[in-house]
């Protein structure tokens, strides 16, 4: 089974979410992540306190580089899916970026 990266590394990747979220996303109050087997399961909490689950990063042993999938809702589930940039990992920020911006975009803040 895939491990969990490092806890200091888990609470670096949650101020860093965090701290992008305050500054791109108004329309989250913050950002949530739990580890399991390998990946990071990230959910925004709205103004409101609603939980609205965004994204999974895959840990691959780097803290700057993540594998992406998208939550769907449709599915309830996770997806595999490439960046704007074409490729299936990138920083935690651009990973965020892509599901906030499905998510929230259109959305007051």
């Amino acid at each position: 089974m895939p491990k969990d990266p490092p806890e200091s590394m888990q609470h670096h990747l949650r101020q860093r979410l965090n701290a992008h979220a305050a500054e791109r996303w108004p329309q989250l109050n913050r950002v949530h992540i739990r580890f399991r087997a390998g990946f990071a399961y990230v959910d925004g909490e709205l103004k409101d306190g609603e939980h609205l689950p965004l994204c999974r990063l895959r840990f691959a042993g780097m803290l700057h580089t993540w594998g992406f999938a998208l939550y769907l809702a449709s599915r309830s589930s996770y997806q595999d899916n490439f960046l704007p940039h074409g490729l299936p990992s990138g920083s935690p920020e651009e990973c965020l970026d892509c599901a906030c911006g499905l998510y929230l975009d259109g959305m007051p803040a």
